[in-house]
This record gives C-alpha cells, structure tokens and sequence, in this order.
C-alpha cells in the first residue's frame, strides 16, 4: 500500500484578499483532480462562476492509471514525452477510506461486485470515489476536458487574471503547434489544483556515467514481469519501495534493496523472500557491471530501480507572471512566486 492522502484543496490564486461581502467572481480553476474537484463545488456553493481546466479526457487527476511509461525511463530528459500519472497496477492505499473522504460525502465501501470494498483498496477505487463524487454534484458540467492552460499572468493596470489555454484540433498523436486552437479569458481568481510533487528524484550514485547496465524511476514502473530473471538493485525504503521489491521479487533472479537508513554493514535476508536482500546504501558502482555497498557486498546487476519518490518542485506547469500564493491547506508548507 503505497500512496494516499487527504483529499484538500491545494493552492489558491487571487489577485487580491478575500472581500468581506460575498461578490460573485469569475474563476479559472487549474485541475480536476481531488482537490480541483472540491475547490470548484465549494466556489460554485458560494455563487461563483467557475470553470475547471483539465488536460486529460477524464476527472482524477493522479487516481487515472495509465499503462504508458515515459520513452526516458529515468525522466530526466526535459524534451520527454510526459505521462503525468505515477500510478502501478496493483497500487492500494496506504491509508484507510475513512480519513480520506470529504468530509461531508465520505469515502464508504460499495456493494456493487465492480467496486473495492476493502478498507486500503485499489487505486481505481479512489478514482471511482471521485467520479461519484463529480457525479453527486454535477462538477463535470463546469469542466474544459483536454485543455491544457499555457499562461497565466496578472492584466496590466488591473486586478484580473488572464488565462491563456490550448485544446488539440483533431486526434493527431505527434503534438504540432498548428494542432492547437489557443484561448485568452480573463478572470477574477485562479485556483491551482495541479499538484506539487512532479519531478522525480534520483539518487547520486559515483560512476554512474559509465555503468552498463538499465536505470529507472519507479515513476515508469507499472508491472513486475519485464523483471523476469534480472538482478535488480532497488533504491529506496519507503512504502512504494516496500511494495515495488516484493512485487518484482516474484520474477526476478535476485532484488538488493539498497537502503540510506540503515546502518553501513546491513546485510539482511528478507522474511518470506529467498531472493531479496537488504543493504545499506550504494557506494559506487562500476563499469563492469557491478554494485559496491556500503557493507562490502558486490553484485553484478542488470537494472537500478531507483525508488526515491518525488521533489517538491515548481507547482506550475504553465507560465506565469504577477503575485502568486500557494498554500496547502492544512500544512505549514507554501509557495510564492513573484
């Protein structure tokens, strides 16, 4: 069980303080994920006119699975192909439904046989949550499905927001400018529901550059059987790490997990596993192949699975000019561009 949260809002845009008597506004909300999805019921509950951008053909934002894996399997090449969804197949909740629920449309299991009743389920049962959720309230109504907002920046002598979106003309696979119709709106506010935790994290590894063998992100991993018969070195000890080394253990050779938090001369058998191993922490790797712990173990690997997660990065994934504030509720973290 490996991914779960509560589902709030994340960040609002504005060009000004809340006013102290209700006005409606014009608002452009960036995102139909969770926190999209409440942020725009709770604007329209006010008497706001709202409209949500959404780039992908479907509400859920990081609850759509998607089978498709970046052509850069470590994505760290700026010009990739991006597939925005870190989701793997056989992903549950590491939380229970009860805390992640709004809190006044929770989160209960359902009789139907095509739903997860389980209280950590499958990720497609979160996604279901949030449909029925969008479904209740009618949210879909107020959505732009595949429109991707480019820009968004502060009107020059005002206090309103332009909103610069594209929308692809036909179905056309290979993305061309001309493919695109552009859109300039203004508006009052901007609520940006496009998440924060976008670029993956790789470890730094001495020799590196000349190793032989494959490199990946867990961002790219869906399923376990391309493992088949590898030795694999996998990075990381968190809950997707768990998940992901037991999952491939099944079809691979041999999995070294290869763990920081441990002390230098770990070397464990994991229970329940003939073919697992836990190690402290890589240092360095060689040309021929081979991986230097920590412990002094040596393994000759085929592929490093590099499970450690996601930097908190720029929360924008268009352009941006003027004061802006992110907050995520309920936390102490923010974020302010000038």
């Amino acid at each position: 069980m490996a991914m779960g949260h509560q589902l709030r809002p994340l960040a609002i845009v504005s060009a000004s303080s809340m006013p102290t008597s209700l006005i409606s506004r014009n608002v452009a909300v960036i995102g139909a994920g969770a926190s999209g999805l409440v942020a725009a019921r709770e604007l329209r509950r006010e008497g706001h006119k709202v409209v949500v951008f959404e780039r992908e053909n479907q509400i859920g934002g990081t609850w759509v699975y998607d089978p498709r894996v970046e052509p850069d399997p470590l994505s760290l090449d700026p010009n990739r192909l991006i597939i925005h969804s870190s989701l793997y197949s056989s992903l549950r909740t590491n939380l229970p439904r009860e805390v992640m629920g709004f809190r006044d449309y929770p989160f209960i299991a359902k009789t139907d046989k095509t739903r997860d009743p389980r209280r950590y389920p499958g990720h497609r049962e979160v996604l279901f949550y949030l449909q029925d959720f969008a479904r209740e309230f009618e949210i879909e109504d107020m959505v732009r499905f595949e429109t991707e907002v480019v820009y968004v920046g502060l009107v020059e002598g005002s206090k309103k927001w332009k909103v610069r979106s594209k929308k692809k003309r036909g179905d056309n696979d290979v993305e061309v400018a001309s493919d695109f119709r552009f859109f300039d709106e203004i508006y009052d506010s901007v609520v940006v529901c496009s998440g924060h935790f976008t670029e993956p994290r790789v470890a730094e590894i001495p020799g590196i550059s000349s190793w032989p063998g494959k490199q990946m992100h867990s961002h790219n991993y869906r399923v376990p059987e391309p493992f088949q018969d590898q030795v694999v070195i996998l990075i990381g000890s968190a809950a997707s790490a768990v998940d992901i080394s037991r999952e491939i253990a099944h079809f691979a050779k041999e999995v070294h997990v290869a763990s920081r938090s441990v002390a230098d001369e770990t070397y464990q058998e994991q229970p329940g596993y003939d073919n697992m191993r836990l190690h402290s922490a890589i240092e360095c790797v060689r040309d021929d192949g081979s991986v230097v712990f920590q412990n002094g173990r040596v393994v000759l690997a085929d592929i490093i699975l590099h499970c450690t997660g996601l930097s908190l990065s720029e929360c924008l994934n268009f352009k941006a000019s003027g004061l802006l504030v992110f907050y995520q509720v309920g936390s102490h973290s923010h974020h302010k561009r000038r």
